[in-house]
């Protein structure tokens, strides 16, 4: 399948600028991306605080008589990055605006992981596909290259948002095939809270999680009015409300829920974007994946002696509801 049925060329041009990169080391191999690693002549990348089990010898002592504290030297090579696309194909994805009924959050996902799968492929990076929803999810073990590439496009392009987001026996042979320091992108409206727990999760076990909340124009912006039929796709519940009455209620819940959800991924150290569906596709990947100040990407950094991590770790994820999900008529 060729990529530009997903991409439209004005994105596919602004892509160029953009350059996958993980916080986190990657794997062994040759890539484009810094990885912390062990021995000498490697370049020295960063300080990190000693946990058992590291190597006496790798502790910087001078650093540990000025500072009373034990840090351990990592340095970095190039390694290539293994990507994973987690996909929310169930059936809230099908929303679309009113403007726009033929471009559905679900499109949008789409576009957004052919994007970085060409980003991914043009670094040499592996990538795989997960799509959660429907009769059966899709897996897409990750590999590199260009046929993986066709792979996962086929794969995409099969994909209707139906169904809710699978139980845990589902789930976890999924999951099995992230290893740890994998890059793992959710594409979500994140109406479900289990979609939210399982971006939680992976960022738990030490895989680095960012998260794209895919949200239609009209549920930014309520512009109904009216009577009007409000259904759930998934659990097929309705409600019918004076749209006009409700709108400043919903779109204040509206916003304090998507404050809280930002906030929880926060608490993960989980970077988080949102993309509407009137925006610029490519809008969420620049956030993402665009250039930094140190040159290196969003989300790399390079910590050196000034720059000492702290002995602190994340703080728990508050609780909350999440975004309300429906259909109006």
């Amino acid at each position: 399948m060729d990529a530009t049925v997903l991409i439209p060329p004005e994105v596919r041009a602004r892509l160029r600028g953009l350059r996958l990169v993980a916080r986190s080391g990657a794997g062994d191999g040759l890539g484009q991306h810094p990885s912390r690693s062990r021995g000498a002549g490697l370049e020295f990348a960063q300080y990190r605080a000693y946990e058992p089990g590291d190597e006496l010898r790798r502790v910087d002592w001078k650093l540990y008589a000025r500072s009373d504290r034990y840090f351990v030297r990592e340095a970095e090579r190039d390694s290539p990055l293994t990507v994973w696309l987690l996909l929310d194909a169930t059936a809230s994805m099908r929303q679309a605006d009113m403007a726009r009924p033929a471009w559905a959050k679900l499109d949008a996902a789409k576009a957004l992981a052919a994007c970085v799968i060409e980003l991914a492929l043009r670094q040499g990076d592996r990538f795989g596909l997960i799509a959660l929803g429907g009769a059966a999810p899709l897996a897409i073990p990750a590999a590199a290259g260009p046929r993986q590439r066709d792979r996962c496009l086929l794969g995409l392009a099969g994909l209707a948002g139906a169904g809710s987001w699978p139980d845990e026996a589902t789930l976890k042979p999924l999951l099995e095939r992230i290893a740890p320091g994998a890059l793992v992108l959710l594409l979500s409206d994140f109406f479900d809270a289990a979609a939210v727990a399982l971006a939680e999760r992976l960022s738990d076990a030490r895989r680095e999680v960012l998260c794209v909340q895919l949200l239609g124009a009209d549920e930014r912006d309520f512009p109904f009015r009216g009577g009007h039929r409000f259904r759930d796709p998934e659990s097929d519940a309705e409600r019918i409300v004076d749209a006009g009455a409700v709108r400043s209620d919903f779109l204040a819940r509206f916003a304090a829920a998507r404050t809280e959800l930002a906030g929880r991924f926060a608490a993960r150290g989980i970077r988080h974007t949102g993309y509407v569906l009137d925006e610029p596709l490519d809008a969420p990947l620049r956030v993402l994946f665009g250039p930094s100040p140190s040159g290196r990407g969003v989300g790399a950094r390079v910590r050196k002696r000034d720059d000492l991590p702290s002995s602190s770790g994340p703080s728990s994820a508050p609780s909350g509801h999440l975004l309300p999900r429906g259909e109006g008529e």
